[in-house]
């Protein structure tokens, strides 16, 4: 397989973060998006080889996956790329990766795990930071109690948002989401459940984020029936999030989202360099067996943008020397739980 990765998207917020650090680390990527001249304005640059193309003719869709052994796809919203292109790569035999961090979108891709095993190639979504320390958490937490029945995750985040992440957020919000329930996914509107969770400063507010792709992907990694995810949101959008259900054909309305995708479309595309720095992350976990027994542990790194460059790259050199596992998988499954410690200025803390 050829030792060459495609990055798709490489001119969004999150896509661009992870073309310069790629050369900066030695990776030549082939840069490539849906817009010719900025793909080519970007690849010049950074004297990078490019292609252009979209995502809706799959004999182009093929022929510009030629020669190509890893395809990262950094362009969201995932529900609109992920599936394509994972079903190219898997007629064309490219490893998958990609930095989505929803449900839905680890749900289509799973479905083509035995595709995959029969073409050898890895389908390995979620190699950013909306998945890969909340997973190799939770794999933590079920080595420190084997018998967990139940399973809690959560995150705080300092630091700005992507516009991408905006319009992501936007698109969910009429929509419900899923907590696991005994291995089953039970849908659930964001916000309805809240719980006070210390992570390491006292204790703060959060409420349930059933958007989170952990709700799939722990599942796998872990084996753990019951799981909840939650996130640290502002009071306003959490008042938003309360109001979802009574409020929902407003908010689905197209009038209504046109309009807040423009109000997002004005906002800077992501946070600058300075307030990545400034940033960081702190996730919180906590298992429980039948017996009522349980431990927690917290672990802290980058600001969350920081955080998806530092994962997805090392993902990705990892795929390309090799290291894979045929079939649809998640993070902590083919590289560990150890794997996030790995990444500079991330700790983790066993709690109780």
């Amino acid at each position: 397989m050829p030792a060459q990765f495609l990055l798709y998207g490489a001119t969004g917020y999150t896509g661009e973060l992870i073309a310069r650090a790629a050369v900066q680390r030695g990776l030549q990527p082939i840069l490539a998006g849906r817009n010719l001249s900025t793909v080519q304005k970007l690849a010049d640059e950074l004297k990078l080889p490019y292609r252009a193309f979209n995502l809706n003719n799959p004999v182009l869709l093929d022929e510009n996956l030629v020669n190509v052994g890893v395809v990262l796809n950094c362009a969201g919203p995932f529900a609109f790329t992920a599936n394509k292109l994972a079903q190219a790569c898997v007629r064309v035999q490219a490893h998958y990766l990609d930095i989505a961090g929803e449900v839905p979108e680890f749900q289509a891709l799973h479905a083509y795990d035995e595709a995959a095993r029969a073409a050898n190639i890895m389908l390995l979504p979620g190699v950013g930071f909306g998945i890969v320390p909340s997973d190799c958490l939770a794999l933590h937490l079920k080595q420190r109690l084997p018998e967990a029945v139940q399973l809690s995750l959560a995150f705080q985040a300092q630091g700005g948002i992507s516009r991408g992440t905006v319009l992501t957020t936007l698109k969910d919000l009429p929509n419900p989401g899923a907590i696991r329930q005994s291995g089953e996914l039970i849908a659930i509107r964001a916000g309805t459940q809240k719980r006070n969770i210390d992570f390491g400063s006292g204790l703060v507010p959060a409420v349930t984020n059933p958007w989170r792709g952990d709700i799939f992907t722990a599942y796998y990694s872990t084996g753990i029936p019951t799981i909840k995810t939650y996130t640290v949101y502002p009071m306003a959008l959490r008042i938003v999030m309360a109001l979802s259900k009574p409020l929902k054909s407003i908010l689905s309305s197209t009038t209504l989202q046109n309009f807040l995708k423009r109000l997002a479309q004005r906002q800077p595309a992501g946070p600058n360099a300075q307030e990545r720095a400034q940033g960081k992350t702190i996730l919180w976990g906590e298992v429980i067996d039948g017996h009522g027994t349980h431990v927690v542990s917290r672990l802290s790194g980058p600001e969350a943008y920081d955080f998806t460059v530092l994962t997805a790259l090392s993902i990705a050199e990892r795929v390309l020397s090799g290291e894979i596992q045929s079939g649809f998988h998640t993070p902590s499954q083919v590289y560990g739980a150890d794997f996030i410690l790995n990444m500079p200025g991330v700790e983790r803390t066993n709690v109780a």
